[in-house]
């Protein structure tokens, strides 16, 4: 069983995504990609995750790039390289068996496994909310500065899954269950996901036998 998890930033996925990989007792993976693609390099953390969800301006004719350029820049050559490494890592994941794994476009790289995938959204005023009840101090960010800050990544996500696929970032065609955190506290939508998803994976066994 392999769960792929994306989410709108505020939306709570990661919350989501960590409590149900604990009900479902297979591995969580999030920022343990990044320090293993950091590790592997040499590269400073934030680095990592600063580009690991930016936008590609140019692109290589590799496994997992459809386009290229004559000349890259320094930056460009790392983005490539840390979504290369990431592949690798993914693949690995998903190799030892069941895992949950938020964000990376996990549900596009692991495509041939098989995964459940799940979209996590809320409305901007529910995100607002839950952004302001987890900010750091340190951070000192008006609402305004957080609006942004959301759509400056939400944006950037959509952008860089452009480097995987044309299949659209949020559209509910593209994912098998999409679950709107607005209005219900997490903890008390992982029951329901938990019965969900195992629904779907016996379904899904039952038809192979059947075939």
């Amino acid at each position: 069983m392999i769960i792929t998890i994306s989410r709108e930033f505020g939306s709570g996925g990661r919350e989501l995504g960590k409590r149900l990989s604990e009900a479902l007792e297979i591995p969580y993976y999030d920022h343990e990609i990044i320090k293993l693609i950091a590790k592997e390099h040499g590269f400073d953390e934030q680095y990592v995750n600063h580009l690991s969800e930016k936008r590609i301006q140019a692109f290589y004719s590799c496994t997992i790039g459809r386009r290229f350029t004559t000349t890259p820049d320094y930056v460009t050559q790392q983005k490539v390289k840390i979504a290369v490494e990431k592949q690798k890592i993914l693949e690995n994941f998903a190799r030892q068996g069941d895992c949950l794994i938020i964000g990376r476009c996990a549900d596009i790289i692991l495509k041939e496994y098989q995964p459940f995938n799940v979209f996590v959204y809320a409305d901007k005023m529910a995100k607002l909310k839950r952004c302001l009840e987890r900010a750091d101090e340190k951070e000192n960010m008006n609402e305004k500065e957080i609006l942004r800050m959301m759509r400056k990544i939400d944006k950037e996500r959509a952008e860089y899954r452009t480097f995987y696929t044309d299949i659209k970032w949020g559209r509910k065609e593209n994912y098998h269950l999409c679950v709107n955190t607005f209005g219900v506290e997490i903890k008390d939508l992982i029951v329901p996901l938990y019965t969900y998803i195992r629904a779907w994976h016996q379904a899904k066994a039952n038809n192979c036998s059947d075939n």
